[in-house]
């Protein structure tokens, strides 16, 4: 089944770690998020964001664990999902998605599949979980 719903990020707080014991030409960060979903989507997430990112030409990776809760498709309950993605100026390329197997609890007990994130071109940030429920 595809469930598909639009997020906002209420939350952005780059979280201290030690200086890299490398230094690249993408400066290295973690942050934490939070997000809020409308939609066949319905919930809140807390996110570990990690990223490699040039600001000045908007290039770089990032990885990010979620913890979801909340309802898809009416169902309710919580799991985790994985995702990253490489920017090259306004591009995404080499994005990965999934859910992460044995997180589902609730009506969402027995969760997998994979999904994606896209930005419209006015800011709107939609999502959308292909997935399957079993036990």
């Amino acid at each position: 089944m595809r469930a598909s719903g639009t997020f906002t990020v209420a939350d952005f707080t780059p979280a201290p770690v030690p200086g890299p014991a490398v230094e690249t030409a993408a400066p290295v960060g973690v942050a934490t998020m939070t997000k809020s979903f409308e939609g066949e989507i319905a919930g809140r997430s807390a996110t570990l964001f990690t990223a490699a990112y040039d600001p000045s030409t908007a290039t770089g990776t990032y990885v990010a664990m979620e913890s979801f809760e909340g309802t898809l498709h009416g169902r309710a309950g919580s799991f985790n999902f994985a995702h990253a993605a490489s920017t090259l100026g306004d591009s995404r390329e080499n994005e990965y998605f999934a859910v992460v197997p044995g997180s589902g609890t609730g009506e969402l007990t027995g969760i997998t599949g994979a999904g994606g994130i896209a930005v419209d071109a006015d800011g709107t940030h939609r999502i959308w979980f292909d997935y399957r429920l079993g036990h």
